[in-house]
């Protein structure tokens, strides 16, 4: 038997994952009218259950518990995890979930000058089950259930980047669903692997298996991601994945599916009590080579959300090579690496969505079109700034903090590892080149007299104010949220 506080925590835990889902069926059942309302009330209660697991978490020590909640003899189906990092990570992808509902409620509308539309139910119905399957797949202890949560997730974009059935966002949505479930492949060839040396699927058996067999579950891990995580050789999905409303773009691309790669991979390494070096030098050796192409991707891009792409392309290196860099024994950059994961959510969210904001008043999201939005609107100017800045990792937003723990952490390692040091020196160069790059243009869109678009803009609604207001705070706070949650 539970006590009392371990059984609320799994309850709480399992409620975050139900009533996403449970929200989704009545959505599917209900009128249309009721989409909107549905989801945000279940994204609500879902909010209220990860604070309400946060609260007991902590006030039980922050002392982590694994559940089993399908098993057969001896092996171990499906469970959950409850600790510090996969609270962490569930809340941000429970809490930009909300947010997300809300602005989309007053983005799919028919005063949208860039995508008019009613927003459909189904729009609102596959919005939740995202949120539920993320949130389960956080709280995963098994490569079974990662591999359940992992395909749902991977349906779901399919759903949402082809919403508005164009001939592109069809193609768009097959082409994120095919390569994510070629990347699928290495999970379930690792979750083989490991069911057929230690009969089975929990996550922290890994740490039971030789180095060689930890090398191979490993790598078809590090495969699974690179694919959700849009790295080389599997990123080609991403940028095209544009073609979704841009509220999805926001939690697909910044708070959702390209955190699943990184997230298993952390959960991996944070299970398996150390793997070979090997794993940390592919790790490490990908990410620098994904952050140069995604940098010099930057360029050619007048899309904001295509820029953006890659710019979250390249932020997910940051997290790869902080996690791999982890393995020659740097807890700094793990931690980091984790801290980055919540910091560019909610970061990269607020930059999509004041895209989303910019293109629904004026109709584009050309940045060549779009001139002195300060001026305009001083809240999109100023959310404009913010974002840019967390991204971008200056002091006091939250990527510099994160960051640098992921450098600091390299610079260590590097003492013992010379060859880490050029790859840590290139990751640093990019961020220098990251800030130059969009400080260019923000002084373009930003300040300034306003341009025919931006001048005949519509006012924005409530709730998209709101949304952006709440992101804003967080692109300051998240940072000091996940040093003080993480230790």
């Amino acid at each position: 038997m539970f006590s009392s506080v371990p059984e609320t925590m799994t309850n709480l835990a399992l409620l975050t994952v139900f009533f996403p889902f449970l929200g989704a069926a009545l959505i599917g059942l209900g009128p249309h009218s009721a989409g909107k309302w549905l989801c945000q009330l279940f994204a609500a209660v879902g909010l209220a259950a990860i604070v309400g697991l946060i609260v007991a978490f902590a006030g039980a020590g922050h002392v982590g518990m694994t559940v089993d909640l399908i098993t057969f003899g001896a092996t171990k189906i499906i469970g959950i995890t409850i600790d510090s990092v996969s609270v962490l990570v569930a809340f941000l992808v429970i809490a930009i979930g909300f947010l997300v509902s809300v602005y989309s409620a007053s983005y799919l509308n028919e005063g949208n000058r860039e995508h008019p539309d009613i927003g459909r139910k189904r729009y609102y119905a596959f919005l939740l089950i995202f949120i539920g399957a993320m949130s389960g797949l956080v709280f995963s202890s098994t490569l079974a259930g990662q591999l359940v949560f992992f395909e749902i997730t991977g349906g779901c974009s399919w759903a949402l980047i082809g919403y508005y059935e164009t001939p592109k966002a069809l193609h768009a949505a097959a082409k994120a669903l095919i390569i994510t479930h070629i990347a699928s492949l290495g999970l379930y060839f690792a979750a083989a692997v490991l069911f057929a040396q230690t009969g089975t699927f929990s996550v922290t058996a890994i740490a039971q298996l030789s180095p060689e067999f930890k090398t191979v579950v490993m790598l078809g891990i590090l495969f699974a991601a690179w694919g959700k995580s849009a790295q080389l050789p599997m990123h080609m999905w991403l940028p095209d994945a544009m073609e979704a409303p841009t509220p999805i773009s926001a939690y697909l691309h910044a708070g959702s599916m390209v955190k699943v790669g990184v997230y298993i991979y952390a959960r991996a390494l944070l299970s398996a009590g150390g793997v070979p070096e090997v794993i940390g030098w592919v790790g490490a050796i990908m990410a620098i080579v994904t952050l140069v192409y995604g940098f010099m991707m930057y360029f050619p891009q007048a899309d904001m959300k295509r820029l953006l792409a890659y710019s979250t392309i390249t932020q997910l290196s940051y997290i790869f090579l902080g996690l791999s860099l982890s393995v020659f024994g740097s807890d700094l950059a793990f931690k980091g690496a984790v801290a980055h994961i919540f910091n560019h959510a909610f970061a990269k969210t607020l930059f999509f969505l004041v895209a989303g904001a910019l293109a629904y008043t004026t109709g584009t999201r050309m940045l060549p079109s779009l001139r002195g939005i300060l001026r305009k609107s001083p809240l999109l100017g100023v959310s404009f700034v913010v974002a840019m800045l967390a991204i971008a990792g200056v002091p006091p937003f939250s990527g510099f903090f994160s960051k640098f723990a992921i450098f600091a952490g390299g610079f260590q390692v590097s003492r013992d590892h010379l060859l880490i040091l050029p790859l840590v020196v290139i990751a640093l160069l990019e961020s220098v080149g990251c800030f130059v790059w969009l400080l260019k243009w923000t002084g373009s869109v930003v300040p300034g007299p306003s341009s025919d678009a931006v001048e005949a803009a519509s006012p924005l609604p409530a709730g998209m104010k709101f949304v952006l207001g709440a992101l804003v705070i967080m692109s300051l706070c998240s940072s000091f949220i996940a040093a003080s949650w993480l230790g």
